[in-house]
């Protein structure tokens, strides 16, 4: 499921964690990784279950508003279209989630005040009352709904952010990935789909002859940019002319080392692919001038690797557009 830019990104996460830690134990800074990456996929399932989750709150609320002393006809008679939504029924029954929850332990039992929180600002909005308007329920109109909640309520949510980084650690820097990850499973699932349908994996197996082939890109990725750090180190520094390494952003030294992997050690991957991506995550990770200082140091060393025969490209690397 994960893209390559975000497995970069988790990659560039660990291995500024690994750096900053002077630590030398690379089979822990493995693993570390990878927990991280089962600990977004738990986030993704905490997400999932929380859609589930704001609709049976709100039907709560609405059982409890029939029982007052003095309920309104409104309360008494309550448009149903929220709490019979097609597509939440769909996730509710499936098999593949509900395994998720009870594996990962999800639960909003000790959290509901976050759930009346987001459960409130879903029935105050005008777009939520424009929905329960609609005279005809069908599934993709119930699907198209919790995508537009997912969008403009959890994505945007800044006391959920919080809620998550208080759970954990590892939270911190998941919670834009997750909602990303929720979204394309929202948009995978069709009238076709049924309680059996599986939900997809962290990683991306689809097409793909290897189906570990996601997983040992980014194994390799962080393994190889700490293997061979001094010797990328040696390289940037002959290049950065007027810098010294201590006067460069970690990150940006961090970046740097990582295209170099993908130049030198993974040969599926196109040249202008790596220099694109890494420009582009230095222009979200790193400082403002990040991006023009990578792109000239990079341009530099591809051009020079090329011509020392160290780059070797093959497959779909050989591309250059």
């Amino acid at each position: 499921m994960l893209s390559r830019r975000q497995l970069r990104i988790k990659a560039l996460q660990s291995l500024y964690a690994f750096f900053q830690s002077n630590s030398d134990n690379l089979q822990d800074g493995e693993k570390q990784l990878l927990h991280s990456i089962n600990k977004l996929y738990s986030l993704y399932i905490f997400q999932l279950d929380l859609i589930i989750e704001v609709v049976k709150f709100g039907y709560q609320r609405m059982e409890e508003a029939k029982n007052k002393f003095y309920p309104t006809d409104e309360e008494l008679h309550p448009k149903m279209k929220f709490y019979d939504n097609q597509f939440v029924k769909l996730l509710e029954k499936n098999k593949h989630l509900e395994k998720h929850i009870n594996a990962y332990r999800v639960s909003w039992a000790n959290d509901q005040e976050v759930v009346r929180k987001l459960w409130n600002q879903i029935k105050e909005s005008e777009e939520y009352k424009r929905y329960l308007s609609i005279p005809d329920a069908d599934f993709n109109s119930d699907k198209a709904f919790i995508i537009y909640l997912v969008k403009n309520f959890i994505l945007p949510s800044e006391f959920l952010r919080s809620h998550y980084e208080e759970k954990s650690i590892y939270w911190v820097d998941d919670y834009d990935i997750s909602c990303i990850m929720v979204l394309k499973t929202l948009k995978e699932f069709d009238e076709k789909s049924d309680e059996f349908t599986p939900l997809p994996t962290i990683f991306n197996t689809k097409g793909k002859i290897n189906p570990d082939e996601d997983k040992q890109y980014l194994v390799n990725l962080f393994r190889k940019a700490i293997l061979r750090s001094k010797y990328f180190e040696s390289l940037i520094a002959a290049r950065a002319k007027n810098w010294e390494l201590d006067r460069i952003a970690v990150m940006d030294i961090i970046l740097i080392k990582m295209a170099l992997v993908e130049f030198l050690e993974l040969p599926s991957i196109p040249i202008k692919v790596t220099l694109n991506e890494y420009i582009e995550l230095a222009k979200i990770y790193s400082t403002p001038k990040s991006s023009i200082f990578i792109n000239g140091i990079l341009d530099k060393l591809v051009n020079e690797l090329i011509a020392e025969g160290l780059v070797q490209k093959t497959g779909r690397g050989l591309i250059n557009e």
